[in-house]
């Protein structure tokens, strides 16, 4: 047997036969189309010479490299000043990226829980009630509620599959106590989103209006304040007070500014002293009736829409930052009753996809305002006027005592500011439950 070397890779592999080898290299397309199989026993290929020469001079056929004609060279580029710094660079900005991500949440809550600490301490010392600072106040009003708002708002108008209609409304009725046997369609597969359900309307006769009061509650909720608002600063809760100024915005008449007065006494219509300013904040939880109505029968002439926060208006939240509904979106209608100013504001807050009034189909709230960190002082927030009577061609001229005004979409804030007689006394008293149509107050020695 003659033996020849034959090349084959890197290697040169003495076959045992030429005849064998020429054989397999005219026979590549035959070996290609067969099944891969692993490596047979040893006993097997004993009796192959080419077989025992393979194992001396190859490795496992599955880590072999590609044959030398299918190899291509590899040039080596030459390293680029300009690259690697920038690769450095991005090395040491991804360093520094992962680094912060990594701790500074936990700066932030430290730092957090030392400022709530000081804030306390300050609270206790000087005898007030524990509030909100203003770094905690400007913090507070950065987070992205309004778009929270916005998706909860989109959320709710989506279609629900009758199926699952009892469950979801269900839930939602055990967890906020809805009372769905006042509604005037109790089966939950009557609404179509939870929007509908949240502004479900309710039969004829179940709020019975009191004619006799003077004033009557415009809507299901918790009262949260009320009383006397003569003075520049009125309270929201007790202990935690607003400027009227910024509520309202400023005086309707260029008279009512150079009267010297304050800001306060330039609202009354009357200017005789037999009138005080009053006021009442009734809050809307989310299982309430989410409609509202005139609490007695007065005239709009104005409306003022400031695009302001979407904060909570929940009563532990009110407790805790002052100018609370100075700060929040809200609509505003000023105008006149029979005893002097009215004005009648209904307060967005966080969930609250938008505020309706019926009698204006142009307001559009909960709009998209930009990303906005923590707005200061709460006389820079915008806001849009309507001269009622001149602009709405179409507005009633005057509400009448239990007429509809208007919806929210989640719970909220009804703010009564109101000119009445000094004798004026309140019904109520604070945390309240009261419904629509019950007296807030009498006027003393008035039949």
């Amino acid at each position: 047997m003659v033996s020849y070397f034959v090349p084959r890779g890197r290697f040169l592999l003495k076959a045992g036969n030429l005849r064998q080898v020429v054989q397999q290299q005219h026979q590549p397309a035959q070996l290609q189309l067969q099944p891969i199989k692993g490596p047979q026993p040893q006993a097997q290929n004993a009796s192959l010479p080419v077989a025992r020469h393979l194992r001396q001079f190859s490795s496992n056929p599955a880590s072999k490299e590609a044959p030398l004609h299918h190899r291509r060279p590899q040039h080596k580029q030459q390293p680029n000043p300009s690259q690697e710094l920038a690769q450095i660079r991005r090395n040491i900005l991804s360093r520094w990226t992962g680094f912060l991500l990594r701790w500074a949440p936990m700066g932030i809550c430290v730092f957090g829980a030392i400022e709530w600490q000081l804030q306390k301490n300050r609270c206790e010392k000087e005898g007030k009630p524990r509030t909100a600072s203003e770094l905690q106040s400007r913090i507070y009003c950065s987070l992205p509620l309004r778009i929270i708002s916005r998706c909860w708002g989109w959320l709710a108008a989506c279609y629900l599959p009758p199926s699952l209609r009892p469950y979801v409304y269900g839930w939602y009725s055990n967890t906020f106590d809805v009372n769905l046997s006042e509604a005037m369609y109790p089966e939950y597969e009557h609404y179509n989103s939870l929007a509908e359900f949240f502004t479900r309307p309710l039969k004829e006769g179940v709020r019975v209006i009191d004619q006799q009061a003077p004033l009557v509650s415009p809507a299901d909720g918790k009262v949260l304040h009320f009383g006397s608002a003569s003075d520049s600063l009125i309270e929201q809760v007790k202990g935690v007070s607003y400027s009227i100024e910024d509520f309202l915005g400023p005086l309707e008449t260029v008279e009512q500014a150079n009267s010297g007065a304050s800001y306060a006494q330039a609202l009354k219509k009357k200017s005789d002293g037999s009138t005080e300013l009053y006021q009442c904040v009734i809050y809307l939880a989310p299982g309430d009736y989410h409609r509202f109505h005139s609490p007695t029968a007065w005239k709009p002439t104005i409306r003022r829409h400031f695009s302001g926060e979407l904060l909570s208006v929940s009563p532990k939240v009110a407790g805790w930052l002052p100018g609370l509904f100075c700060l929040n979106e809200r609509v505003l209608y000023m105008g006149q009753w029979k005893h002097g100013f009215f004005s009648y504001t209904a307060v967005g807050a966080t969930n609250v996809g938008s505020v309706e009034i019926y009698m204006d189909a142009d307001l559009k709230t909960n709009r998209w305002t930009g990303f906005n960190v923590g707005k200061h002082p709460p006389s820079t927030y915008e806001y849009d006027e309507l001269v009622l009577n001149k602009e709405l061609t179409e507005a009633p001229k005057e509400f009448g005592k239990g007429d509809l005004v208007g919806q929210f979409n989640m719970g909220s804030t009804i703010v009564l500011l109101f000119e009445a007689p000094k004798n004026f006394k309140f019904d109520i008293i604070a945390g309240q439950k009261i419904r629509v149509g019950v007296s807030l107050g009498h006027i003393v020695g008035s039949k």
